[in-house]
């Protein structure tokens, strides 16, 4: 039997941590050139991954599991999760930008879990990395997280994940991953332990489906062995236990799943046949044996909710457009989505509340594709009393961007109850560090934007619930809301592009009651944009290729939820997201 070694890579959004685990299996041979970890259409179109994933190498006869993990806030229970389950993390770390906020996260749970990280400085062929600078920060961070000694002694690589080369040291020549390979067996401990007689203990840590054998749970097998028609028990961690039995096993070699009949301790496995299994939940042969710790997943901070869409173009351009379908749906989701909850009332209304207005969005973009039609209300965050006292969702905010923009940012964000803790220089850049209410992010990254001319990056991570922070007066626009039905005309839109921002171009179709853009002095307007120029007026016959219309902020699902009154519904469909006010009751 091979040495099994399990490890997780882990880091901020967009640190390289995808593209360095393509780059190791395509040199071990476990992937083609061309094949890619995220597979999923949304993770490729964005460049982010969303759902964690398996895969194993084998070096030096020695396999290797690797978990990648998604690097947005939003998915921070899939990171928390995995955790549970390896014996190290690889610590990604972008060599310009340094310890972002994500970093902060995913470290703290490691060091929380007693893991040792081998920290990867990655991307230091940027032409403004600084690793010796980035070395030292991520020093800092592990210290100020309480690491151990053990810890903070932690072995470091430097890579260029894109091109596949790591080094122990800056200045040696290396071409290759081998440098990084060589650190995992040298500091992961093996995990692989035979023993037939051993009590079978497994705990998945993801949930996935398969139309033919229906749920299906990836686990670590802590002792004994797991084999195809077993007859098992199921334990909660409040004593709970019901009776199951195993129809497949599943190990992974590379990127595939392969059937495997039996698969043994330390080892990462699939298995079929238990649909009622959950996340955490233990999986023995032995009805006396102990529950494993049980895994805990970070509170959801949002909600919202699902409609039937019964707008005047509904039904246009879904299939699945009926509260009972959008129910099937969300049911499903939830057999896998764990940082979702879903309340189902008698109505046709579903209340969905989720991490991050990324993660509700990819739920809705992924049921869009599916061919899904329905509307939804605007985000709020989550609260709950405490001891008499209402507590919210805080997060802490790290803004880095060119110090010409800092006064503006401090003023923005202090106006939606942001305090700054922090302020560091380095150059001509100033990173800002703030703690504020979940509630005074919504709707504002979208502008953040604008505020620094696209030069600034913002990212955050909940802090967890705190005291009400008050009020917060964010809406400085009103929405611009068509009072006719038929196409947009470009004379008309011309006309209107002075009063505000608009959401839409011309040829465009409107109904009554779609808000069409927003408007730059707060209060609502109505509007007419199917208007056309009037014959008298019309001096030459090539005056209307004159129109110069400003280019539309168009639409997209998050933005939509992000610019959207308390009194609109964001109407989704497979071709179109549009913005409309709720009919009066």
């Amino acid at each position: 039997m091979n040495e099994i070694r399990n490890i997780a890579i882990i880091a901020h959004v967009d640190h390289g941590k995808t593209t360095l685990t393509d780059a190791l299996m395509r040199q071990t041979g476990a992937i083609k050139e061309g094949i890619t970890m995220d597979s999923n259409a949304l993770e490729q179109e964005r460049g982010i991954t969303i759902y964690s994933k398996n895969a194993s190498i084998l070096y030096k006869g020695v396999k290797i599991n690797i978990v990648d993990t998604p690097g947005h806030a939003d998915f921070g229970s899939e990171v928390e999760r995995v955790l549970r389950a390896i014996d190290s993390v690889l610590l990604v770390v972008d060599a310009q930008e340094g310890p972002m906020p994500q970093t902060r996260f995913v470290l703290k749970k490691s060091l929380e879990l007693g893991l040792k990280p081998i920290v990867i400085i990655n991307k230091i062929d940027k032409p403004a990395a600084d690793p010796v600078r980035c070395e030292e920060q991520v020093l800092e961070l592990f210290l100020e997280l309480g690491a151990s000694n053990e810890q903070a002694n932690f072995p470091i690589i430097y890579a260029i994940g894109r091109q596949g080369i790591a080094k122990v040291k800056l200045s040696e020549d290396s071409s290759n991953l081998t440098p990084l390979l060589d650190a995992i067996l040298k500091h992961v401990p093996n995990a692989s332990k035979k023993s037939d007689d051993e009590i079978l203990l497994f705990q998945p840590f993801n949930l996935g489906y398969d139309n033919f054998l229906g749920r299906l749970a990836v686990g670590r097998i802590y002792g004994g062995k797991i084999s195809e028609s077993e007859k098992i028990f199921v334990k909660k961690s409040n004593g709970e236990m019901r009776q199951g039995k195993i129809t497949k096993v599943f190990t992974f070699e590379g990127l595939e799943k392969v059937d495997s009949k039996t698969a043994y301790a330390g080892d990462i496995a699939l298995i079929a046949g238990l649909p009622d299994i959950f996340i955490g939940e233990t999986v023995t042969n032995s009805a006396k044996a102990e529950h494993l710790p049980a895994i805990a997943v970070d509170e959801r901070t949002i909600t919202l909710n699902f409609l039937v869409n019964n707008s005047p173009f509904a039904g246009r351009e879904g299939k699945l457009v009926t509260s009972r379908q959008i129910r099937e749906r969300l049911e499903r989701e939830l057999e896998i989505n764990v940082g979702l909850r879903v309340e189902f009332p008698k109505g046709d209304i579903f209340k969905v509340s989720g991490r991050g207005e990324l993660h509700i969005a990819i739920l809705l973009e992924n049921m869009r594709r599916e061919g899904y039609e329905l509307q939804v209300s605007e985000p709020r965050v989550i609260t709950h009393e405490e001891n008499g006292v209402l507590l919210e969702p805080f997060e802490e905010v790290i803004v880095d961007l060119p110090a010409e923009f800092q006064g503006t940012i401090i003023e923005k964000l202090g106006k939606r109850k942001f305090i700054l803790r922090d302020l560091k220089t380095h150059e001509n850049s100033v990173r800002l560090i703030f703690e504020g209410p979940t509630r005074g992010l919504l709707g504002y990254k979208s502008q953040f934007v604008i505020d620094t001319k696209g030069e600034g990056i913002i990212s955050s991570r909940v802090l967890g619930f705190r005291p009400n922070a008050g009020e917060i007066t964010k809406r400085a626009v009103g929405s611009m809301i068509s009072m006719a039905s038929g196409k947009a005309l470009g004379y008309a839109l011309w006309n209107l592009q002075e009063r505000g921002m608009l959401y839409i171009g011309p040829n465009v179709e409107v109904y009554e009651g779609m808000v069409i853009g927003n408007t730059s002095k707060g209060d609502d307007m109505f509007v007419n944009p199917t208007k056309g120029k009037q014959l008298t007026n019309m001096r030459s016959k090539g005056s209307d290729e004159a129109i110069d219309l400003t280019p539309h902020y168009e639409l997209t699902i998050e933005r939509g939820l992000e610019v959207m009154a308390d009194d609109e519904y964001l109407e989704i469909t497979p071709k179109s997201v549009r913005l409309r006010k709720q009919p009066k009751k």
